[in-house]
């Protein structure tokens, strides 16, 4: 895939790095399956071209990511999730697009997030497969669809934070700053929204003045504790997990609320902390 044949990302080669950009600037670059695929053919354009020594990933517009375009699908109501589920078909779906997120962290070419605005959702699991993220002090980053409705299918929040920290944040579905973030261990480096093309610059350049070879090995050493961890069977479960949170009978009436009213009305109710309807409520509706 060349770089004219990208719709929804923007792609350029310059002193030895690759330049990444979503680019669905009106929907705050929200995934769609369209996205996943260039994303990873964008990431392995890269990996080919002998001069890029590293890739630089970020978004269009007002925001890093904002996750799957969720309006897209959620409204569709049966027409994205039918009455009877088949787990296998959606496994292959989430799978599918779990591995394209997954080329940034298997790239053999270091990769840098830079983030600002929001980096949630699916945006967070896009994110987190970099190698390093740096992000602006006031961006925001979490997984808001730990409430109902999702799993992060890269598990990336337990290998970066740790078990309790992860567990904060998938327990409550909130988001942080840049700035907690950092804090955390969450992220690189947070930094004023205003240094934020300066600071990821300065890491690409340090880190493009190394050669390829010396890079590519110590990824791919870094990675394989990782990997030895049991990375590959944690994924697997969280995505069965995903699609198993979207027909859970939660799962089912956040998709017929938004069908109904909106997503957007659906997510108000989801991120507010109200009281989900579950069990005989449901029953009773």
């Amino acid at each position: 895939m060349s770089a004219e044949e990208f719709h929804t990302l923007r792609y350029r080669v310059a002193d030895r790095k690759a330049y990444l950009t979503l680019n669905r600037p009106e929907q705050l670059n929200a995934i769609t399956a369209e996205m996943a695929v260039e994303l990873s053919a964008a990431v392995a354009r890269a990996n080919d071209d002998p001069d890029v020594h590293v890739i630089i990933l970020s978004g269009e517009g007002r925001a890093f990511c904002a996750g799957y375009d969720l309006k897209r699908y959620a409204e569709a109501g049966e027409a994205f999730q039918p009455p009877v589920w088949d787990p296998i078909k959606d496994f292959q779906m989430m799978k599918r697009n779990t591995d394209h997120f997954m080329s940034l962290w298997r790239s053999l070419k270091p990769t840098i997030a830079k983030v600002h605005g929001y980096a949630v959702a699916g945006g967070s699991d896009i994110a987190l497969c970099c190698d390093q993220v740096i992000m602006a002090t006031d961006a925001r980053i979490g997984y808001m669809p730990a409430r109902v409705w999702g799993c992060p299918t890269t598990a990336m929040w337990v290998y970066r934070l740790g078990a309790e920290k992860a567990k904060r944040m998938l327990f409550t579905g909130d988001t942080i700053s840049g700035e907690t973030a950092a804090e955390w261990g969450l992220v690189l480096e947070a930094v004023p929204a205003g240094k934020l093309d300066a600071a990821v610059e300065g890491l690409a350049d340090r880190i493009a003045g190394v050669p390829v070879n010396q890079l590519v090995m110590q990824k791919l050493m870094i990675n394989q504790a990782y990997d030895n961890m049991g990375m590959a069977g944690t994924q697997l479960l969280a995505t069965l997990f995903d699609g198993i949170t979207r027909h859970s009978p939660e799962g089912r009436w956040f998709r017929d609320y938004a069908a109904e009213h909106g997503f957007a009305e659906a997510v108000r109710w989801r991120d507010s902390g109200r009281w989900i309807p579950t069990g005989s409520e449901l029953a009773g509706d």
